[in-house]
């Protein structure tokens, strides 16, 4: 009776773990049709199209000084306040949606996000993080929400960790000569 019991009490948690995962949407590599890993000029198609941004063109993108990167930065309107849109080597590889604080609160958003993609993988009082293979969702305080290329992202923090530790080298090596 007892192995009767453990086996259905299995069964049970088993069932409930795969509704649970059934439940959640998996964390979006996009905010509506503008997609991470899109081409610049794909992007700036979606974004003038949006309805959510006021798009102006070639005075709203920048070069940026690392290689090979440039950033659309743009107005919102209504719950969007600002947008950041960032390029590496011509692929999207971060969102950035600052929105209208007298329109939006994170409690509202934090609310909404857990409710389409669960509970956070990691979460902190500055910041909320839903992963994937390949995309993080970050919301932030005050009120701020990234989508994140991982392997892009992860790129670029690893080549500006060499370039630092190249600068802590040769000012040691200066350091030296006294």
């Amino acid at each position: 009776m007892n192995k009767l019991l453990l086996l259905f009490l299995l069964l049970l948690i088993i069932s409930g773990n795969i509704f649970t995962q059934e439940m959640f949407s998996e964390v979006p590599d996009h905010f509506r049709d503008i997609v991470l890993g899109m081409s610049m000029e794909d992007a700036q198609k979606e974004i003038s199209s949006d309805g959510n941004f006021n798009y102006r063109g070639s005075q709203d993108l920048s070069i940026l000084r690392r290689p090979n990167e440039s950033l659309i930065e743009c107005r919102g309107y209504d719950f969007i306040d600002r947008a950041f849109f960032q390029f590496k080597d011509d692929k999207l590889y971060s969102i950035t949606i600052l929105f209208n604080k007298e329109l939006l609160d994170y409690f509202s958003l934090f609310t909404t996000l857990s409710g389409k993609y669960g509970n956070p993988d990691n979460l902190n009082p500055e910041k909320s993080v839903w992963e994937s293979e390949k995309t993080s969702l970050v919301l932030e305080r005050p009120l701020q929400i990234k989508y994140l290329d991982k392997k892009i992202f992860e790129g670029i923090i690893s080549a500006a960790n060499i370039s630092q530790s190249l600068s802590e080298l040769s000012r040691e090596q200066f350091l030296e000569q006294f």
